[in-house]
Formats: C-alpha cells, structure tokens, sequence
C-alpha cells in the first residue's frame, strides 16, 4: 500500500492536473483523494474536506449514494459496454425515454461523454440541420460574453474566456459575441424596478441584421457558470427565446451544470417558462459518478436527418456513447431526483442559503453577493493589480486547511454544495465563508 508520500511523488511524475498550475501541482501538496461519502471527501493523509462544490457541479446527490453505486455494480455484471451505432440496448433506452419524459414535446436523445461533446454535437446538428432543409447559408453561431461551454475547439469558439483560451484563438471559428447580463452587477446601473432587459438589445440587432446566417444562439440559462457566476433574470431569457422564435433562429440551452436541480428547478430554462430547441445536460445526469452527456433535440428538427430520399444522416458520434454502465448509473440517479424530491429539497434550502449568505454583503471589499437556487456568491472587489483575485484565492486556501474545498473563479466566491446537504451543514459552511471574507481583508492580512 503506498503512502500520502508516495503517491505525491509519482502525482508530480505523472499526472498532468486539469486546470491546474504548475506550481500548484508540483507543491507535493495536493491532497490524496481516497474515498467520498456523503457531503465529504476522504484524503489519503486522514483529512476530511466538505465538497462545497459538488466536485465541478456534478456531484449533486453526493458521494457514495448505496442507490448509485448498486445500479452500477449491478450494470457491470450484465453489460460493460456496447455501441449505440446500429445496436442498442436497455439503460440507453430507458435513459433517452426518462429524458424524453421531462419535456413538454416530443424529443430524441443524442449520447455522448462529456458537457464539452454535448455542446459539439448540439452546435453540429444545427448547422446540418438547416443544410438539410436547404439553408445552408445559416452557418453562423451567437453567444453571450464571459460564456463556457467546454474546452474541445466548437465548444471554445462559443465559449471563449481570453484568460482560459487565448492560445487557441486563430484556429476557432468567428462567432457573433453580444453581451451578458449579471444583475447583482448590472452594466447599466439599473434595478430589478428599472431593468427591461437592455443587455438583450445587442443581440436583437445581431440578429436583425444577420438572422438570414445565424444557424443558432446558444446560452447557459439563468447563470452563466465559468466566466464569473453571472446570475441573470428569467425575463432576459423569456425574451430572447421569443428574439430567436421571431427571427427562426434556433436555440440550444447549454444546462450541464445547472440542469438536475440546481437552481431549484429540474432545468434552469424552466423558470423563464420556454421550451428550447436543443439542451445539452451532463454532470448531474449521474449525479456526477460516470461520464455521459445528452444533447435533447426536438423532433421536428431530428426528422430533417433521415436517410431517403436524400441521405442526411448524422454522421457523428462516440466510442462510449450511451455507455450502459454510465447510464444505468444515470436511470438511477434520474429515479432518485423524482423519489427523493431532491428539486424541490434544492428550491427550499436555496431560499435559506439566499437569506444566510445576504449579510456577507457589507463585509470589507465586497462587491456583491447573489444567489440562485443552491448557487451562493459573493464577488470581491478587484482592480487592475488583481488584488480581489489573490484576495479569494487566500480565502480558499484558508477554507481547505478548515477542512471546506472550494475553486473561486478569480475575485468570485461560490458555493454549489451537493443537494443533499442538510440545513445545518449548510448554514455552517456559510458562516465559514462569512468569516473568511472578514478575516482576510482587502490589505493583505
């Protein structure tokens, strides 16, 4: 058995960590991660550290939920692996009809393994879904600024962070990039009173003027995740759904980090009250154990790829789409959200998460500090040195060494604990976050 240091060692010699500096990870102070339970991740060393962020927003139900790691040991004695080309098989079924079933029309469900493929295919199929009915002139892609959509090259060029990207900037596509709203920072100055929706006028126009090429506006509804914790109004996106409907315009709804219960509704796209024409889910979708991802696209746009009296098929695909493994583990956790009433567990605990998190607001050097659903953040002043970026990454090395894991997103603080959190954990790990903010003060202390 290999000791903590040990297994530092051969990480340094070894394994090239995912949005991670290297200093970080050559440190020799990462923490071992040996086992999960619960709200909690067990390292190697004996520590204990509350998963404050769902392990990248994916592991809503926790870690080690009996009823998740049954269905996979189970599926794994049955099936490991087939492919969904010309073949099929029960877990992709009954996954694709569980889906299906949370919409109001009529869907098909294309599989893949991660957010980022999710995003590609969706992206794919609308640009070959106007070839096929004979508009292949509608090529051209709108997104909001501080968008994330994923890191392979179609999901960066509708994505695309100068700070995450900028290496890759002369190989993506042009996109047409409008802004996007954050009311807790309104770039208008306005209120909820005197807010009608001004960040939306860009796009009105883009599209106005450009409608005839634009195959697709893609969004993450509601919040937008990676560029900042950008919470916005549901009005914003009721009203561009309406902009793309008016102008045919598709609208694919990016919900892989706020689908399943996040923001207190199943999807984040239900409190705008639309029905998007293509969603891209993930993480949650096995209450984040396995790798698989969905784009849930509307009938009547899947009806345009069949094969006679042209070929249109979609030629895309992946090696572990519908990976039965990974989707019995999704049936189950899909069962679970329904049985255990998880979404409605997540609206009630976020309206104290709300309520608990508002006073940190007249704390020294913050910002603003906003919420949605179980999304807590609170967004430290900065300026032009960074200095509410260093000022957060004190803070969440303050917190780990208290035993709480969190990523701040340079001078933004947040929260996204697993929907099973009961109300006393949660209420203590704001309160932790609370006397951090205070503690490690604008001038460095």
């Amino acid at each position: 058995m290999l000791d903590t240091t040990q297994y530092l060692r051969m990480d340094r010699q070894s394994v090239w960590h995912p949005y991670t500096k290297h200093s970080a990870a050559e440190s020799g102070a990462l923490p071992i991660i040996v086992r999960g339970e619960g709200l909690y991740l067990y390292a190697s060393d004996g520590r204990r550290y509350l998963d404050a962020i769902s392990s990248w927003w994916a592991c809503n139900l926790g870690h080690s939920h009996p009823r998740l790691v049954e269905a996979i040991a189970r599926q794994a004695r049955e099936l490991q692996h087939s492919i969904l080309g010309n073949l099929s098989h029960p877990r992709a079924i009954e996954l694709a009809a569980m889906l299906g079933e949370l919409f109001p029309d009529e869907r098909r469900v294309l599989f893949a393994s991660d957010g980022a493929s999710a995003v590609e295919a969706a992206l794919k199929i609308a640009l070959q879904h106007w070839s096929n009915i004979g508009h292949p002139e509608k090529s051209r892609f709108v997104a909001l600024d501080y968008a994330y959509h994923g890191d392979t090259l179609g999901a960066v060029a509708v994505g695309f962070l100068k700070h995450f990207h900028q290496p890759f900037e002369s190989v993506v596509f042009p996109v047409f990039q409008t802004p996007s709203p954050c009311c807790g920072t309104c770039a208008f100055g306005l209120g909820q009173e005197s807010c009608s929706q001004e960040c939306l006028d860009t796009l009105r126009l883009v599209l106005r003027e450009h409608g005839h090429e634009i195959a697709a506006v893609i969004v993450e509804p509601m919040c937008q995740g990676a560029g900042g914790m950008r919470i916005y109004a549901a009005e914003f996106l009721s009203k561009l759904a309406q902009v793309c409907a008016d102008r045919e315009v598709l609208l694919i709804v990016d919900e892989i980090a706020m689908g399943f219960g996040r923001t207190g509704r199943m999807f984040a796209f239900e409190h705008a009250g639309i029905v998007p024409d293509l969603v891209c889910v993930g993480k949650g979708l096995s209450g984040g154990y396995l790798p698989i991802s969905a784009t849930i696209v509307k009938k009547g746009i899947y009806d345009t790829f069949r094969d006679q009296p042209d070929d249109h098929t979609f030629y895309h695909g992946h090696t572990f789409s519908g990976n039965p493994i990974a989707a019995a583990c999704a049936v189950e956790a899909l069962t679970v959200y329904r049985e255990e009433r998880i979404v409605e567990r997540a609206a009630r605990l976020g309206e104290i998460l709300a309520a608990d998190l508002a006073p940190v607001a007249a704390a020294p050097g913050v910002r603003n500090v906003r919420s949605l659903g179980m999304i807590g953040v609170v967004e430290l002043e900065d300026d032009d040195q960074g200095t509410g970026a260093v000022r957060a990454a004190r803070i969440g090395d303050r917190l780990r060494v208290e035993g709480i894991l969190l990523r701040p997103l340079g001078p933004v603080l947040y929260v996204m604990p697993p929907l099973t959190i009961d109300e006393a954990t949660m209420r203590a790990l704001v309160q932790s976050m609370a006397k951090a903010v205070e503690e490690v003060r604008a001038d460095g202390s």
